[in-house]
Order: structure tokens, then C-alpha cells, then sequence
């Protein structure tokens, strides 16, 4: 049985949905799952139907409109309005309103919190945010914790952040299912993490081709290099 809400709008796959579920079902009581880019919730009710009891559920996103998406920059309040509206209805009808702490804040300026078990990172996608994001918030991953990157080797600006900031031989590279890359915090040599992300450069190339075809009109094209016909992007 599949543990995404079809219904609700947003670029997490199926597959990625499931890795959520299970990194999200291995928190402890008393643990902290974080997410950061929340958009109308389909990654913040998977993460919270799957969390225990006594798991705390926080989401952050500033919902100001902005980084909603690929060529979707510029803040847009009225549209940031909405897209909260909407958040919390899906969550109302999910179920899990009452699960979830939103903290209505840029990543930047919200609280950090204390040791996070596991953290969901998909906001800004351009590289100084990203870079932020993966640093400041993954510097609060408790050890053996889990951090989890959409967009990864498919974002130019999330891919930068990722061989700057978890290459450092903080964080041991597990994999990942499409563009979700998966982290454990952990000790580990920076040379076996740097080879490691190396290895996805060819896949982060091929991505990179079929945004360019996309955008250009030669979807056919791009179909040709892996697009699947029914995706807007690789994701």
C-alpha cells in the first residue's frame, strides 16, 4: 500500500515516499523529525503518519510564495497565503493537523532546534540557502541521525551544497532513491565521500541535459536522454 497522499501537490515520488516512511518510523519516542520546504504538505503527512507517539513533527516554511518550484523564485504573498490555507487543510484531512508543529519562518531566522533524529531538507534550491540549510540545521542531526536531501544531483544549487557541505567526512553518503539522497551522521573519510558523490556526477549531468531540452521545447529529446513522458522533471 503506497504511504503518499496522491492528493496532495508536490514533486515526492512514490519511492521516496516510502524511504520517508521508514527513516521517519525508526524515530524513537521522544525523538524530533524536522522538515524544512513543506509547500502544501505531501512530504509532511507522510512524515507524520509515520512518526510514534510522542515523536515531535515540526515543518518550516515561510509560505511567502517564493522557491515553490523550478523558475518559481520571486515571493508571491498572496499566493504564500493560499498555499498555507491549503497546507493545513491537507494535513486536516490527513489526519495529522494536530501531529505537526509548522513554524511559518524562513529557515534562516527560525529557532534552531535541538538534537533532530531525522531531518527532511527541500527548500530554497538555490546554493547559498541550500548551503545554509544542510549546515546550520544538519549540524543539529544527532549522531547515528538521518538527513534526507530532495533535489540532490538534480539542482545545480542543492548538488553544490551537498559536495561542500557533506563531503567534510561528517556525513556518510547511504544512497538515494531518484533525487533523494539519504545521509547518516557520522564519522567517515572525506576521500570515500568525496569518490562517493563523484559517482553521481554522470546522473547530475544527465538531469542537468534534460532541464535544458525541457526548457528549450525538445521535451521528445529529452524523453530520448531518461525523462519519464509523465514527469515535468527528473525528479
Amino acid at each position: 500500500m503506497s504511504v503518499l497522499p496522491d492528493d496532495v501537490e508536490g514533486w515526492l515520488t512514490h519511492a521516496q515516499a516510502a524511504r520517508l516512511d521508514r527513516c521517519a518510523r525508526a524515530v524513537p519516542a521522544g525523538g524530533r523529525i524536522v522538515e524544512i520546504g513543506s509547500f502544501r504538505g505531501r512530504s509532511t503527512i507522510v512524515l507524520a503518519r509515520a512518526a510514534a507517539a510522542g515523536v515531535e513533527v515540526v515543518a518550516i516554511d515561510p509560505h511567502l510564495g517564493s522557491d515553490r518550484g523550478p523558475q518559481e523564485i520571486a515571493a508571491q504573498p498572496e499566493l504564500g497565503e493560499e498555499d498555507t490555507e491549503i497546507f493545513r487543510a491537507n494535513l486536516e484531512r490527513h489526519g495529522v493537523l494536530d501531529r505537526v508543529r509548522h513554524v511559518r519562518m524562513l529557515s534562516s531566522q527560525a529557532p534552531l532546534e535541538d538534537a533532530i533524529d531525522v531531518l527532511y531538507v527541500d527548500g530554497a534550491h538555490r546554493f547559498g540557502p541550500a548551503r545554509d540549510d544542510l549546515a546550520r540545521w544538519g549540524g543539529r542531526v544527532a549522531p547515528g541521525g538521518t538527513m534526507l536531501v530532495h533535489d540532490a544531483f538534480s539542482s545545480i544549487g542543492v548538488t553544490l551544497a551537498l559536495l561542500t557541505v557533506c563531503t567534510s567526512g561528517e556525513w556518510r553518503y547511504r544512497g538515494r532513491i531518484g533525487s533523494l539522497a539519504e545521509y547518516e551522521r557520522v564519522h567517515s573519510g572525506r576521500a570515500r565521500e568525496l569518490a562517493a558523490h563523484v559517482r553521481e556526477l554522470p546522473w547530475f549531468a544527465r538531469n542537468g541535459a534534460i532541464k535544458v531540452l525541457v526548457l528549450a521545447g525538445r521535451r521528445r529529446w529529452a524523453e530520448r536522454i531518461g525523462l519519464d513522458p509523465d514527469a515535468p522533471w527528473p525528479y
